[in-house]
This record gives C-alpha cells, structure tokens and sequence, in this order.
C-alpha cells in the first residue's frame, strides 16, 4: 500500500487542527473569547473591559473569525461579536479545568489574589440551587447587565457590582445572598460578597458561572 495518501490525509488534517491552537495562543484573544461565552459585545465593550485599544480588539477579533471560532452581526453603528457556537463553550471549560489541573501556577495565581478577601465563604452550586428551591437565600448576578439578559441562573437578580450599595440598602439584614459572575476566574463576586459583609450581611460565594450551571444542568437532568 502507497502510504503517501495517508500521509498526506494527516498533514492535511492536523494541520488544520492547529489553526485552533494558533488561535488560541494568545491571552488577549483567551480573554476575549470568555468575554464572548458571558454574551454578544461589541467591538468597544471588548475594549473597555480588556483595556485594549478598539484596533488591537479588532484586530485580535479578525484572527478568532477567520478561525470560525466567533462571527458578528451589524447593529446600528455597532458591530456585535458572539462566539460561533455553543460548543466552544463547553470547550473553553474544559480548557481553563485543564490548564488548573496541569499548570500549577494557575492555582497559586488564583489563590494568592483571593486571599486579599478574608473570611470569603465560598457555596457549591448545588448548596446554593438547594438553597434557592428552599426559600433561604437569594442568588446575586454581579455581571453587567447586558450579560444577564444574554443568559443568567435561574432565579438569579441581576444587580451589576456597580449597583449593589444602592440595592442593599432595600434589603434586611437577616436575608443571606450568595453572588456569581462569570466563573472560577472573575472577582466580581468576591468583591460584592466582601462589601455585603462590610454592610453586615451574611453573603456567600459562588465560583460557578452560567456555563458552570449549564454543564450542571447537561449532568444531573
């Protein structure tokens, strides 16, 4: 047998399976593409939140396209990127799990800035979903609330970080309330359940995100 069309058929192949991993070599565009997983953005929301310019976003966005890995629609004068599937998702999960498990240095990184917030108490998401079907608690999403509309917990009340003192101060103080953002590696939680202590209330922390709670979800139904 002429092995050549067989060699040929695997260069070709994992040849195109390295245009993902080119793609994802880049921690600009890792942020990005968890950006995306919370829900559309556009170009300049992208900038704001990762403090790049509006041309190094775009830039960054046309390699992740031209990968099919993100596509975009028109929206007045405004161009909304959202991921291009919603398997890429659920692939994203499984590469932060896997980077955690295998990279040492991601626990200790995590590890170390959260330790700035003392006494952080940290619920499961099932103790807080059983928590939620009980009447005892109540579930915070700290997100921008765009990304609420996009997709939210169930049950969840949409209060961006910036808006929680505010919001507090509607609430008594015998209430407990557990707060998400966008998963395992946003801080927004941690920093709505310190300031809800600060205000004297009992609060939790939950690291499961949305997608944490659809892949939840996938298993226990």
């Amino acid at each position: 047998m002429n092995d050549s069309p067989v060699r040929e058929f695997k260069d070709d192949l994992y040849r195109q399976f390295a245009r993902i991993g080119k793609c994802l070599s880049s921690d600009k565009r890792l942020e990005l593409m968890h950006l995306l997983s919370q829900g559309p953005k556009s170009v300049e929301k992208l900038a704001q939140a990762t403090e790049m310019t509006v041309a190094n976003v775009s830039r960054h966005l046309q390699i992740l396209l031209d990968a099919n890995l993100v596509k975009f629609s028109k929206k007045g004068n405004f161009v909304i990127y959202t991921l291009a599937d919603a398997d890429i998702n659920g692939f994203l999960t499984s590469m932060w799990r896997l980077c955690e498990s295998q990279l040492a240095d991601i626990p200790r990184i995590k590890s170390s800035f959260m330790n700035q917030y003392e006494d952080l108490e940290t619920l499961s998401l099932h103790e807080v979903l059983t928590k939620m079907e009980d009447g005892s608690i109540i579930l915070l999403d700290v997100r921008p609330a765009e990304e609420f509309e996009a997709k939210h917990i169930p049950g969840a009340i949409s209060v961006p970080l910036e808006e929680l003192h505010h919001y507090l101060r509607e609430l008594p103080k015998s209430i407990q309330i557990a707060a998400y953002c966008r998963g395992p590696y946003c801080v927004y939680a941690a920093q709505a359940v310190e300031e809800m202590r600060r205000e004297g209330f009992t609060a939790f922390h939950l690291e499961e995100g949305v997608n944490e709670w659809q892949e939840y979800q996938t298993q226990n139904h």
